[in-house]
């Protein structure tokens, strides 16, 4: 297997086979976001990926079981390749899930017909970065599109036939926007209903643009009372039956996981039990 660069996936993704379909990130302008820096965006050639994957199949046989389409931007491939890519997976793999990261703009420049081809190909679910709901947020950080344009990608993938899992980041907006932050993502969560909500909390490298920002002062990060108050307005505005809820990276500050609607009560009485203990986890324990 070849791989290019320091290779990222979801957390739920530890045990899958990764192959690297693109390289790096198409848009890789994410004031937050030190991933794929090292890289410069490219499309690895369908001979190459095609072989990596014969390469598994002759090591492992059939014991792989989940699939993972890295770098950041597996949707960039034309239609026509990713349908050719996703059979010959399911010739060698045919009980394999596949996924891959799905950014908005990606799934945009798809067709509706396109996106459900490929999901009837075989690739079935997608991870989406909305980050924030708020437009203001969202172009403060780069993100290059509005919180309509991810709403619209997220129903497309829905539509389409995809399992679409969504990421938020607590603390994004700062002290001054985290009302905005938590209430348009609400909104944003609402209007897609996403199968999977993952919440992070805002971490940073040093080297992330954003962080020149927060040098001079003109965002100021929250403390964890600011995040517990932040999550709060999120869970009372958000309506999202059925969406499976996850704040539990180790980058947060309350492991927080239940589903919506329902554990929505359990979830809010859990937030204020530990603001009122100040039971929050140590900043040692915390990490990318």
């Amino acid at each position: 297997m070849r791989y290019d660069g320091m290779i990222y996936r979801p957390p739920s993704e530890a045990r899958s086979l990764i192959v690297q379909v693109t390289v790096g990130c198409a848009h890789n302008a994410c004031t937050f976001c030190t991933m794929y820096k090292d890289k410069k965006f490219y499309i690895r050639p369908k001979e190459e990926i095609l072989a990596d994957f014969e390469e598994a199949y002759e090591r492992y046989k059939g014991a792989i079981d989940r699939i993972f389409l890295a770098d950041g931007d597996a949707l960039t491939i034309p239609t026509e390749d990713m349908l050719e890519i996703l059979a010959f997976i399911k010739e060698r793999f045919p009980h394999a899930r596949i996924t891959s990261y799905g950014a908005p703009k990606d799934v945009l420049n798809k067709t509706p017909q396109e996106l459900k081809a490929i999901a009837d190909a075989g690739l079935s679910m997608i991870y989406m970065g909305a980050e924030s709901g708020d437009d203001e947020v969202l172009r403060r950080i780069c993100k290059g599109v509005t919180a309509n344009e991810i709403v619209r990608a997220g129903q497309l993938l829905k539509e389409a036939g995809f399992q679409l899992s969504l990421t938020l980041i607590s603390g994004l907006g700062g002290r001054e926007r985290r009302k905005e932050h938590a209430i348009c993502s609400a909104k944003l969560v609402t209007k897609i209903k996403p199968d999977y909500l993952g919440f992070l909390t805002l971490m940073l490298d040093d080297a992330a643009p954003i962080m020149k920002s927060i040098r001079e002062g003109t965002l100021k990060l929250l403390k964890p009372d600011d995040v517990v108050e932040e999550m709060l307005l999120f869970l009372n505005e958000v309506d999202s039956d059925g969406t499976v809820f996850r704040a539990n990276h180790a980058s947060n500050y309350v492991p927080l996981k239940g589903t919506l609607n329902a554990d929505k009560k359990s979830l809010i009485d859990l937030l204020k039990k530990v603001r009122k203990e100040n039971g929050y986890r140590p900043e040692s324990f915390r990490a990318l």
